[in-house]
């Protein structure tokens, strides 16, 4: 039985939400407020009746022709709701941030609007059933959250969204590029075909090479890969909500998402290894996580770091992506979603300090742990996850990739994990010995950047408590990952639909 409206109706709801955002006043708050939220918690209960049926062996499908034989299809599949049920989560726990956030802000309603459009972008990125449909939704959402990068209106905020632009709509231009080649190939390649392009490959290999290269490419710049990662430092001026939207839900992820679609849905993980293009992969992901972890190290700013942490962190899936085997590609699919939990806490509590204390630089974090302790302890756990230390999150990912490089016989995967790990704990450790173990100014003497907030103890409760529960799902993501449609059981079974179909 194909429930068709199920994927339709849950795109629709971001889409249908920013349509009414944009048409309310811009002092509608709590009207605005109320349909945000209600928004998000019905994306989340249609998500999860997804999950529920993919679950039983459904993949509700949702298509018509447009022309030439190219049609529009969404899909629920299991990559597709593992993917979607990161973005509703985490776009709920972002929605209550951003309330708090922009709190008597100027243009809530062409944030809020954008900010919906944003995430119905991921969402169809998510169920997108063939690479037409995808290549709308990638387009789509690089033009919804130009908006949020200058969103403060800044000269410096519009010049990091030219140069987000630059690079976004450079990348979609090289992926047009690789669809229409693979169109002229194959036709409408949907990413259900049981077949994939193995049929191909003797006749057309070298011109199958190149649209693996101009595809990945073209997602590569969106996922952030060296040399391809210039505009994601540079996005780090936009609001802290726009920051956790492009660094966990959104942008980033919408790149590493495709680039596993391409390598598990169009190609096929036999073909990729058969073509060679994993071991290129594999090598340019590793060059990214290492340099991204360098370049964490040199930055003072805490945004900044946390951006070039994600440029680093992200290629964790991509490394996972080109070892062929399971246990490689479940520690890449579990790092999709346990990168997002962590590092969406991570932001949500950077711009706690910023908006609290005016705390924008690490070396001004110095007792910070005292006087926002529950902040604190979130960002403790999201940066004890990312160095990978059990029983948070970032273990998991780390403790399948190893065993995957070791399956793949590709030792030296190891040695850069661990190479890693370290230069994570070398960026993120003297942060949390600031927050803990330093003296922060005295009570009421106003050494803090911002002085006019020493009177309360934390921030208010909707920027707490969006970091506090995403800090505790990361941990119960490790600590409960045996459990049934826990991010790593998911993970689990879309690698046996891989190996062992």
């Amino acid at each position: 039985m194909n429930a068709a409206w199920l994927p339709l109706t849950t795109l629709a709801v971001s889409l249908v939400a920013a349509g009414v955002i944009f048409l309310l006043p811009e002092d509608a708050r709590r009207l605005r407020t109320s349909i945000n939220l209600l928004a998000a918690v019905s994306k989340i209960i249609l998500v999860t009746l997804m999950v529920g049926r993919v679950s039983q062996g459904f993949e509700d499908t949702f298509s018509f022709q447009i022309v030439g034989g190219v049609e529009f299809v969404l899909r629920a599949d299991a990559l597709g709701v593992m993917f979607a049920g990161l973005s509703s989560l985490l776009w709920l726990c972002t929605t209550i941030y951003a309330i708090g956030y922009l709190e008597g802000a100027a243009n809530r309603k062409r944030f809020f609007g954008f900010f919906s459009l944003c995430v119905a972008s991921t969402l169809g990125i998510a169920l997108a059933g063939n690479l037409f449909t995808f290549l709308i939704f990638y387009e789509m959402l690089t033009l919804s959250t130009y908006p949020l990068v200058v969103h403060s209106g800044t000269a410096k905020a519009l010049a990091a969204g030219r140069v987000y632009l630059r690079y976004t709509l450079t990348g979609g231009v090289v992926l047009l590029l690789g669809v229409v080649l693979l169109y002229s190939l194959t036709g409408d390649h949907s990413f259900a075909s049981e077949r994939g392009l193995s049929p191909y490959l003797n006749d057309h290999r070298g011109l199958l090479t190149l649209i693996f290269a101009l595809l990945v490419g073209g997602l590569a710049v969106k996922a952030a890969m060296v040399p391809l990662h210039g505009w994601l430092p540079r996005a780090m001026v936009a609001p802290a909500p726009v920051s956790a939207l492009l660094h966990a839900v959104a942008v980033v992820k919408a790149g590493a998402f495709g680039i596993l679609r391409v390598i598990y849905d169009l190609y096929g993980i036999e073909l990729s290894v058969a073509l060679g293009v994993t071991t290129v992969l594999a090598i340019a992901a590793s060059i990214t996580i290492i340099y991204g972890s360098l370049r964490a190290i040199a930055q003072q700013e805490l945004k900044p770091r946390l951006a070039f942490s994600t440029i680093s962190q992200v290629s964790y899936v991509i490394l996972g992506v080109s070892l062929f085997g399971p246990f490689g590609t479940i520690g890449a699919l579990a790092h999709l979603l346990h990168q997002g939990l962590m590092k969406v806490t991570l932001f949500f509590c950077a711009g706690n300090y910023a908006e609290e204390l005016g705390i924008h630089r690490i070396d001004e974090m110095d007792g910070a742990g005292k006087r926002m302790p529950l902040t604190s302890l979130a960002f403790t756990v999201g940066a004890l996850g990312m160095i990978g230390l059990p029983p948070i999150a970032g273990f998991i990912t780390k403790w399948y990739l190893g065993v995957g490089a070791i399956q793949a016989q590709r030792y030296w995967v190891v040695a850069v994990l661990v190479a890693s790990s370290t230069l994570n704990a070398i960026y993120f450790l003297p942060v949390l010995h600031r927050l803990w173990f330093r003296e922060g100014p005295a009570h009421g003497k106003g050494e803090w950047p911002n002085e006019q907030c020493l009177g309360r103890m934390e921030t208010h409760g909707w920027l707490l408590w969006p970091a506090v529960f995403t800090a505790v799902v990361s941990l119960g993501a490790g600590l409960l990952a045996g459990l049934p449609f826990s991010p790593l059981d998911w993970a689990t079974r879309v690698a046996v639909g891989e190996y062992l179909p």
